[in-house]
């Protein structure tokens, strides 16, 4: 037991902390400004909100990490949201039919794109990129900038509703245990033989190719699993949100905000996703506390802009100097001519 401790606290202060700090410093400023935000509702409807971010980072890490990137998965959130309307309109018994529906769309984009990446060759940011803009047409073709249709009381349960009379916190969201379930979940596929695979062919997937990893399944299965969790923030975010045209906009760059918030370096091969997970959090806590600081709204690209160009930097400074320990370590042997006898 006490090995298992040492072995987590010894994570948590590795360099994934600074997200922790810098959570629980937001986390500070906004209650200082706003005492109110400490009460336990008030916790649990900032838990409904943020939870649709910290399934899309779950996602965008698995993909992050092996080296690639998802762009796709904003408008798919979207596309999800605005259909389940159109077909559900109000219909209960549609929900579950439905619901079934989308988790197999997301999982063919998620196909797709990882297909598209790793079999053509085709670079994830091009391949995504591509699927996005086709996702988000669809968006405009289907509603003509006004959605129309509505989500059953079913459907919203998951983002609005929870477990009801719980002790000190009133209503425990569904949308927590969703959470909570998916966290463990990838904590425990990260450290199963494909999450290790996942980490190598993200460092090195040529070594990885090398060693008998099947790379292009293996990033395959992190872009699907991409879609499936951006399904899953679709759910969530209707339910809590509802339905508009925007809904799911720009969501992709806050997903990979909070990635790289959480310590996952750019270009694969190192991260936990637990940082991930924190980094989502941190993203919604500095929105919020922008709300009590009535920060304009323009101020948040710009603020995820800094964010993700900073670890690109942090990124190539590190591969930089990792490169560099490498050749110190194993110096290139020096060249010798040797006379012809």
């Amino acid at each position: 037991m006490r090995t298992t401790v040492s072995g987590i606290t010894s994570r948590i202060l590795s360099s994934n902390a600074t997200v922790f700090v810098l959570l629980a410093v937001i986390f500070a400023v906004v209650f200082a400004l706003n005492p109110g935000f400490a009460e336990p509702m008030s916790l649990m409807a900032f838990v409904k909100k943020a939870a649709p971010l910290i399934l899309l980072a779950i996602g965008q890490y698995f993909v992050i990490v092996s080296g690639e990137f998802d762009l796709s998965v904003g408008s798919l959130v979207g596309a999800q949201v605005v259909i389940a309307a159109l077909l559900i309109d109000g219909n209960e018994s549609a929900t579950l039919p439905v619901i079934l529906l989308m988790f197999a769309g997301g999982i063919v984009v998620g196909l797709v794109n990882g297909l598209v990446t790793t079999l053509l060759k085709v670079p994830s940011i091009i391949t995504t990129l591509g699927t996005m803009l086709v996702l988000y047409g669809a968006i405009r073709w289907l509603t003509g900038g006004a959605p129309t249709g509505s989500l059953s009381t079913a459907f919203r349960a998951a983002g609005r509703q929870g477990v009801d009379d719980v002790p000190l916190i009133g209503q425990l969201p569904w949308a927590l245990l969703i959470v909570l379930v998916v966290g463990v979940g990838a904590v425990f596929l990260m450290r199963s033989p494909w999450g290790r695979t996942l980490i190598a062919v993200g460092d090195n997937d040529q070594a990885a190719r090398f060693a008998g990893a099947r790379v292009w399944w293996v990033k395959t299965a992190a872009f699907t699993l991409s879609g499936f969790l951006a399904t899953g923030a679709g759910i969530l975010i209707g339910g809590y949100a509802g339905v508009t045209a925007q809904v799911g906009e720009g969501m992709e760059f806050t997903a990979i905000t909070a990635v790289v918030l959480g310590g996952v370096v750019l270009g694969g091969g190192r991260g936990w996703v637990v940082a991930a997970m924190a980094g989502a959090l941190t993203v919604e806590a500095l929105f919020t506390l922008f709300n009590q600081l009535s920060v304009p709204s323009t101020v948040r690209p710009a603020a995820q802009g800094l964010i993700i160009i900073a670890a690109v930097a942090y990124a190539a400074i590190d591969r930089a100097r990792r490169a560099r320990t490498v050749t110190e370590t194993h110096p290139t042997p020096r060249h010798t001519d040797v006379a012809t006898p």
